[in-house]
């Protein structure tokens, strides 16, 4: 396919390359994927990532295709079979960061760094701040501190006839190979570089002389001096703003793009760069245009920053309407807590308690204070300076004071990050966001200037870029690590509400702002990508369609917690109720689950909850009582029969929400994006229980279930529906099909029209619909014109129909203009 013939994606299936599924397995899938009715295919990253990586985001060499995967030459393979049956590709870009692998020479541009300093070629690739450990980086990967490793003898410098392999210099960053003829410094599996010419000294002299500073792995969290994705060590920040770094990392990419193999890219973490209005514009330019979307997570009524050119973002926010409206949010604050309040305050607990002094975040709060001394240490009195005659003496404010007006203002940031560029005011809603927290609430009084001086130095768009970049930079990770993997797993009254850029504060979305949002939508990014589960997802898409049930009777579910509490052994986790509730919901959505599953699951989130036990200062005691709880509860066997009578209890109202959420994703503005597996139900959990290989079909006409049934197939044959009608009826031409609220007789059922030719009608809390009785006589009025409900064939509907008849088959209708408009 020529970069002439690509298309915009009308619809692209998400597909998890890993060790067992490469290439070869997707191509073998085109066929399938193909007769389903998506464009293009939405490939997990490609690039040479750490030998064995299920996901691909640890990136160790930018110049060649994962050879796990198949290599260049598989790709090419994969995107010829692809064009062949109509398909394009695309592909995921990890522009913020790479890996820190085992061994440390598989990232040759790392490993130059750390043999050759800060004068090295490559050391401008990574964000580190050498300063702050006296030219060294520190590298937290020991298991003991580093007398006691010494003491066991477990460091120890291999000769250049030990290490093996072949020497890759500066000129070869990408060579995967062994770094022989050169000695190296072994600790178990781990090998580091030497400074050269350091080789022959005693060993703690030889320590004292490296670029870096091998250290116990608990430092990782308070001396770090590179940044990282999140708090994850072993991902080290690339620092791919400056242009020769963007151009090394994006070469083979692009290339690639423009000899017509890849389409397009999902940008993954745009929060993580130092300008991301800057890389798309980049990205943009070299790629001649190439479809383009991002990562980027929105909070609330949060907007797509509308400079940033590409076509939309990777779907969250769509995910979070589309379960919204179809969450009775009332329920939930009805019976299942009050939400707002409590919600709000384990937000703001888990972003503070990751900012705080020795929390996870220590060491990149720290280096903002580093920033800030940088940016008053040549201007202590600025009040002095011409036009700025307001501004706050620069000179004599502590450096706990610092930290602390830091860490407030991280905290009480009310979404992901602000997003400065040199040179440039920011924008309105970040800049309100800085000047919201009184300056007295994040200081006492006397030192108040402190954090006057440093919202002024956020907000001057002549202060250094480094410092306004990087507090955008660790506002993302706050915002991430403290909600999403903190908050989330301590406060759970609905799990489904708990999702990426969700607000478990504000549960539940009217139809008419479901219809508001769509229409924007439609207006302003009609090319963005829409998702309901994703790799990431915290729970999969049919997961959250039963929890939702939950909402609509609330009363029902705690009176059937308490039952499965009795029917436990022990009586539950009488110790940590919260906990267990978030273990009833879990087997509730994923049921039927073994007991290894469940316990992994389980294990995680208590581990993310942080209160009882966490991934580096585990409770033995407390993970094997959770431990043994959660394996016993497909092994009980009266709880294990409570379980499966309340999921059958449900499950008429869950297939209503499992079906109205798949097609309202797949004809609302945007591009759907279809997860591996979720064109049939799918109750999968957060990774790696979602990251699983899927076996598909060797023909088109050949269901991975072989006789699908019951929901399998309503849920199979309407995606297939649902996204053929996309390409015949061009849903999603830019501007074309316009988003009209289509008016119903009924709370419980949304409508919507899509150009003059498609009608999408859904049902939405069914419980409530059968409480009140049902549709009775209620009709829906139609658009002029002849339809046909394409999901079950029937014709001839015009004028107005009733919703029970219109209903009756199926939940939710997609009417199709038959007749051409006059």
């Amino acid at each position: 396919m020529t970069p002439a013939a690509r298309r915009v994606p009308t619809a692209s299936y998400r597909l998890q390359l890993q060790p067992g599924f490469g290439f070869a397995q997707a191509a073998a899938a085109v066929p399938y994927l193909a007769d389903l009715g998506v464009s293009h295919l939405h490939l997990s990253p490609i690039l040479r990532a750490v030998p064995g990586s299920r996901h691909g985001y640890d990136v160790v060499d930018h110049s060649a295709v994962s050879a796990d995967h198949g290599g260049e030459a598989g790709l090419r393979a994969l995107a010829a079979t692809a064009h062949e049956h109509g398909l394009g590709l695309l592909a995921d870009i990890v522009p913020n960061h790479m890996a820190v692998p085992t061994p440390l020479h598989l990232n040759r541009p790392l490993w130059h760094t750390l043999r050759e300093g800060p004068e090295s070629p490559w050391a401008r690739w990574f964000d580190i701040d050498w300063d702050a450990q006296q030219d060294r980086v520190l590298l937290p990967f020991l298991g003991d501190r580093l007398g006691a490793v010494l003491a066991a003898g477990e460091l120890k410098v291999e000769a250049a006839d030990d290490a093996g392999g072949s020497a890759g210099g500066p000129g070869d960053p990408g060579s995967a190979g062994s770094p022989g003829g050169e000695p190296v410094l072994r600790y178990g599996d781990q090998v580091f570089p030497l400074r050269p010419g350091t080789e022959h000294l005693p060993l703690p002299e030889l320590l004292r002389r490296q670029w870096y500073r091998p250290a116990w792995w608990r430092l990782g969290r308070t001396e770090l001096n590179y940044r990282r994705f999140f708090t994850v060590s072993e991902l080290i920040a690339v620092r791919v703003e400056l242009p020769e770094v963007f151009d090394a990392t994006h070469e083979l990419l692009l290339r690639l793009h423009g000899e017509g193999v890849l389409d397009g890219f999902r940008v993954d973490h745009p929060d993580g760069l130092a300008d991301p209005r800057g890389y798309l514009r980049r990205l943009r330019d070299a790629s001649g245009g190439a479809h383009v979307v991002v990562e980027k997570i929105l909070t609330g009524d949060e907007t797509l920053p509308g400079d940033w050119p590409c076509a939309g973002t990777t779907g969250y926010d769509a995910l979070r309407q589309i379960d919204g409206v179809l969450t009775d949010g009332a329920g939930v604050v009805r019976a299942l807590r009050p939400p707002a309040e409590v919600a709000a305050g384990a937000a703001q607990r888990g972003k503070t308690e990751l900012v705080a002094p020795q929390g996870e975040l220590d060491a990149e709060v720290a280096r903002l204070v580093r920033e800030v001394a940088a940016a008053c240490a040549d201007e202590p009195d600025l009040p002095d300076q011409p036009g700025q005659p307001d501004r706050p003496d620069g000179s004599d404010h502590p450096s706990w004071a610092v930290r602390q007006a830091l860490a407030g203002l991280l905290t009480a940031f009310p979404r992901y990050r602000p997003y400065p560029v040199p040179g440039e005011p920011l924008p309105e809603a970040d800049a309100q966001a800085l000047l919201s927290p009184p300056d007295d609430v994040l200081l006492p009084a006397p030192y108040a200037a402190t954090a006057r001086l440093i919202r002024e130095l956020l907000l001057d768009p002549d202060s250094p870029a480094s410092l306004r970049a990087r507090f955008g930079q660790t506002s993302s990770a706050v915002a991430a690590k403290g909600v999403e993997d903190t908050a989330y797993y301590r406060h759970h009254p609905l799990l489904s509400l708990n999702e990426v850029g969700g607000e478990p504060a504000r549960p539940g979305v009217t139809p008419e702002q479901f219809h508001a949002f769509c229409a924007r939508i439609a207006r302003d990014w009609p090319h963005t990508m829409t998702a309901l589960s994703t790799h990431d997802t915290k729970r999969s898409a049919d997961a959250r369609a039963r929890l939702a049930v939950l909402a609509e009777l609330p009363e029902e579910w705690v009176t059937e917690r308490a039952a499965w509490s009795a029917l436990a052994p022990d009586g539950g986790l009488p110790h940590d109720r919260d906990a267990e509730d978030l273990l009833w919901q879990t087997a509730f959505a994923a049921w039927p689950i073994d007991g290894d599953r469940l316990t992994e699951v389980m294990l995680k989130s208590v581990r993310e909850a942080k209160l009882h036990t966490t991934w580096t200062d585990p409770d033995p005691a407390y993970e094997r009582a959770v431990a043994a709880l959660a394996g016993s509860v497909p092994e009980t066997p009266a709880l294990a029969a409570r379980i499966e009578a309340f999921v059958a209890r449900t499950a008429p109202y869950a297939r209503v929400n499992t079906l109205g959420a798949a097609l309202l994703h797949l004809t609302m503005p945007g591009a759907p994006d279809l997860y591996q597996g979720s064109e049939f139900p799918l109750y999968t959990l957060v990774d790696p229980d979602n990251r699983d290989v899927v076996d598909f079909p060797a023909t088109p006409d050949a269901h991975p279930h072989r006789h699908p049934h019951g929901l399998a197939a309503e849920k199979a044959d309407l995606t297939r529906t649902a996204l053929h009608a996309h390409k015949h009826l061009d849903l999603h031409s830019a501007p074309g099909a316009p988003y009209t609220p289509w008016q119903t007789p009924s709370p419980h059922a949304l409508a919507f029209l899509r150009g003059d030719a498609t009608l999408t009608v859904v049902t939405r809390l069914p419980h409530g619909l059968e409480r009140s009785g049902g549709w009775g006589r209620q009709t829906l009025p139609l658009p002029p014109g002849t339809w046909t409900e394409a999901l079950t064939a029937r014709t001839g509907f015009w004028g107005a129909v009733a919703l029970a008849d219109l209903l009756a088959e199926l939940p939710v209708a997609l009417l199709v203009r038959t007749d051409p408009p006059a």
